[in-house]
């Protein structure tokens, strides 16, 4: 769909390794759900890989006509991981390990991109399953991700955090502030709100919501997440 001039569409989606309901694997039904979302910023989670080969993401991106980077978080014989597929030029990526001892291994992809004039950071990320583990990955977060260089940092992701007075979405929404949190999982009935989309500046968040019709109700164990921005001005100088 044609963008609005100043809005930015982003979206947010556990795609569960490309399983959806009934334990059937679609990895081309994932595909048709994200070109339906319309967004030229689509941020991942479990993205399966296999040994030897491209992420699953890779289909994806080529499925939709976007590019893509990812990076694989845990397994050996069968791995996943965080993705980014994004129709922008990318300025710059990186990858902050956010693992704990004894745990599963977790991380966050950032990836700076370029959109009319304004330099946008987007960091994708899947926190752990434990509130102690989450704590401990939301600090460091907070720690390596800036926002002085870039004019917007969108953070998307399957937080994991269902305590809603919990001190990981505290401290999120002290530095993002308390943006609209749509129930998406379990997808056929969705009870919480695990996957979320932040921004800065904090006023820069226009509209969130979760897709819950067509193939997208079925095509995973989340349902996806698309919120609409209003960036500021971009910079004289860019």
């Amino acid at each position: 769909m044609p963008a609005e001039v100043g809005l930015l569409r982003v979206a947010t989606w556990n795609i569960h390794d490309g399983i959806g309901r009934g334990g059937q694997r679609d990895v081309a039904r994932v595909a048709r759900v994200i070109t339906s979302l319309g967004a030229p910023i689509v941020g991942l989670q479990e993205v399966a890989c296999g040994p030897g080969h491209d992420c699953d993401v890779a289909a994806l991106a080529l499925a939709t006509g976007l590019g893509w980077r990812a990076i694989p978080t845990r397994g050996q014989a069968h791995q996943h991981g965080n993705a980014l597929l994004t129709s922008l030029p990318v300025a710059s990526v990186r990858s902050h390990d956010l693992s704990i001892a004894g745990r599963e291994p977790r991380a966050a992809l950032e990836v700076d991109v370029q959109w009319e004039g304004r330099l946008v950071r987007i960091v994708v990320t899947h926190l752990g399953l434990r509130a102690g583990e989450r704590r401990r990955q939301v600090a460091r977060l907070l720690t390596v991700v800036r926002d002085a260089d870039v004019d917007a940092t969108v953070l998307l992701g399957d937080i994991n955090e269902w305590f809603i007075w919990g001190r990981p979405l505290r401290w999120l929404h002290g530095r993002f502030g308390v943006h609209p949190a749509p129930r998406t999982f379990p997808a056929r009935l969705p009870v919480l709100a695990l996957d979320r989309v932040w921004a800065h500046p904090r006023n820069a968040l226009s509209s969130i919501a979760t897709v819950g019709i067509g193939e997208a109700r079925y095509a995973s164990d989340h349902l996806p997440v698309v919120a609409v921005l209003r960036l500021p001005p971009s910079r004289p100088n860019s």
